[in-house]
C-alpha cells in the first residue's frame, strides 16, 4: 500500500463529514420512522403507546401491554427531494489572491426513489410479569447522489451511510401501574462517502477522495411506563453509541505536483451518535378516543468535529460541526371507529442540530413541520393491517461553507460553496401484524 505525502492526505479534511444527513426528516442523519401506527400521529406516542411490538425500539417498558405472542413487520417508503441553488461557489488558485466559480450543475435530486427503510419487532409474554422482545431496524442512514458535474462536488458528491441495530429487551411489571423494560443495542454501521479534489489549474479535471468504513459497537436503553387511568406517562432513553469505523481513504486523479499524492491508506475515524431521552403522555387508555402528546431531547452538542487519523504518522484531518443540542415536539390522537377500524392523525416540529456557519451539501438539514395521518384495520383477531402517511415541510436553509485543501502546504486553496437549499419529504409506511 503506497503511503502518500502529508500533501495528499491534507486534501481529506473537507471530505470526513462521516455523519451524513437525512435532510427532510430528523434532526441531521436520524430516522425516526419505526412505526407505522407512529408515522400516522407524528411520533406523539412514541414513549407511550403501548399498542405493537414496533414500540419495542421506542420503549421497551412497553410490551407489558402486549398479550401473547405478537409480530409485526413493517416498512417506510421515504420519498425525499432536495435541491441546491447555486449563490456564487468558488475556487482558489494557488499562489493568485483569486476566487473563480466553481461551475457545474445544480447536482439534481440526490436522493434514490424510494428510499426504504424496513423493520421488525416480536414480543413474547413469559410469564404475569416478565416480557421478552427483539426489535431489529436502521436508526440512522442515507444514500445520496449527487449527479456528475454538481457545483458543489467540492463539498460533497456521494453518501452512503447505512446502520443495523438489533435490541433484544426485557421488560417486567411491578403491580398494577408501574412496567420497567431495558434493552441492548448492537450496533453495525457501513460508511461510503466521496467528494472532488481541486487540481491546481481551475481548468483542469477534478480529483476524488474516497472514504469507506464500518463498525459494530454496543449501546443500551431504558424506559419506564406507569398508569394513572385515564392518564399513562412514559419515559426512555437511548444511550450513545461509539463507533470507532476501521476503513481505508483512497485519494486518486491528482495531476502534475500533486500526482505523486495518489495513494490507499487504511484509515480510522471515531463516530459518536447522540443519547435521546423521550417523555411521553397518553390521555385515554379504556376509552376509544386518545390523545397523545411527546418531547424529545437529543444530545447533538457532543458531536462538535470529525476527525479522520489515516496511517503513517500523519496528523489527524479536523473538519469542525459544532452540532447544537435540539428538540422535537409532537400531538396527535386517535379515534377506534369500530373494533376493526382505527383512524389516527398528529403534528410535529423538529428543530434541526445544524447551525448555518456549518451546513454543507452533505447535511442541507433545517428545521421541519410534520402532517400526518393514518389508519388500522384489524382483519381478524389475529392479524391487522397499519398504513401512515407524513408529508414533511422543510425549511429553506443557506449553505456558506468553506474548506480548505493541502493546508500548510504551496499548493493550499480553499473552496466555498454557497447555495440556498430547499427540500421536503413524503413518508409512506405500511406494517402487518400477528398475535397468537
Amino acid at each position: 500500500m503506497t503511503k502518500p505525502l502529508p500533501l495528499g492526505l491534507r486534501a481529506l479534511s473537507p471530505l470526513v463529514v462521516l455523519c451524513c444527513a437525512h435532510p427532510a426528516l430528523a434532526g441531521a442523519f436520524l430516522i425516526q420512522e419505526q412505526s407505522a401506527k407512529e408515522t400516522g400521529r407524528a411520533n406523539s406516542g412514541a414513549a407511550v403507546a403501548a399498542d405493537g411490538p414496533a414500540s419495542i425500539y421506542l420503549n421497551p417498558a412497553s410490551m407489558t401491554e402486549l398479550e401473547g405472542v405478537q409480530v409485526e413487520a413493517a416498512s417506510q417508503f421515504l420519498f425525499l427531494t432536495a435541491s441546491q441553488e447555486d449563490q456564487g461557489s468558488t475556487r482558489g488558485v494557488p499562489g493568485l489572491p483569486v476566487q473563480v466559480p466553481t461551475g457545474g450543475n445544480d447536482g439534481g435530486n440526490p436522493f434514490p426513489q424510494p428510499l426504504v427503510a424496513p423493520s421488525g419487532a416480536i414480543s413474547a409474554q413469559l410469564s404475569d410479569t416478565v416480557w421478552a422482545g427483539l426489535a431489529v431496524n436502521s436508526p440512522f442512514g442515507l444514500i445520496a447522489d449527487y449527479d456528475d458535474g454538481f457545483f458543489g462536488r467540492y463539498d460533497t458528491m456521494r453518501a452512503d451511510v447505512f446502520t443495523l441495530n438489533v435490541q433484544p429487551s426485557l421488560a417486567v411489571k411491578l403491580g398494577d401501574h408501574v412496567s420497567l423494560g431495558a434493552g441492548v443495542d448492537l450496533q453495525y454501521i457501513d460508511v461510503e462517502l466521496t467528494n472532488a479534489v481541486p487540481n491546481l489549474a481551475p481548468t483542469a479535471p477534478d480529483g476524488l477522495a474516497r472514504v469507506k468504513g464500518d463498525d459494530i459497537s454496543v449501546g443500551w436503553n431504558a424506559g419506564v411506563m406507569v398508569e394513572l387511568d385515564p392518564v399513562r406517562i412514559g419515559a426512555h432513553y437511548r444511550s450513545q453509541v461509539e463507533h470507532d469505523l476501521e476503513g481505508t481513504f483512497e485519494l486518486s486523479g491528482l495531476l502534475g505536483p500533486l500526482a505523486g499524492n495518489n495513494a490507499s491508506v487504511d484509515a480510522t475515524a471515531p463516530l459518536t451518535l447522540p443519547d435521546i431521552a423521550t417523555v411521553s403522555l397518553q390521555f385515554g387508555t379504556d376509552t376509544p378516543w386518545r390523545v397523545f402528546g411527546t418531547w424529545r431531547y437529543y444530545n447533538w452538542s457532543d458531536f462538535k468535529s470529525i476527525a479522520i487519523y489515516p496511517e503513517g504518522g500523519v496528523p489527524p484531518q479536523i473538519s469542525e460541526q459544532n452540532y447544537k443540542d435540539s428538540w422535537s415536539m409532537s400531538l396527535g390522537g386517535e379515534y377506534d371507529v369500530s373494533d376493526k377500524l382505527t383512524l389516527r392523525a398528529g403534528t410535529a416540529f423538529d428543530e434541526s442540530p445544524i447551525t448555518d456557519a456549518f451546513r454543507s451539501a452533505r447535511v442541507p438539514d433545517a428545521d421541519r413541520v410534520w402532517a400526518s395521518a393514518g389508519v388500522t384495520y384489524n382483519m381478524s383477531k389475529t392479524f391487522s393491517a397499519n398504513l401512515g402517511y407524513t408529508h414533511v415541510f422543510v425549511d429553506d436553509a443557506p449553505l456558506d461553507r468553506t474548506d480548505t485543501f493541502f493546508e500548510g502546504t504551496p499548493a493550499q486553496l480553499s473552496t466555498t460553496i454557497r447555495s440556498n437549499s430547499s427540500g421536503n419529504a413524503d413518508i409512506l409506511a405500511f406494517s402487518v401484524g400477528a398475535r397468537f
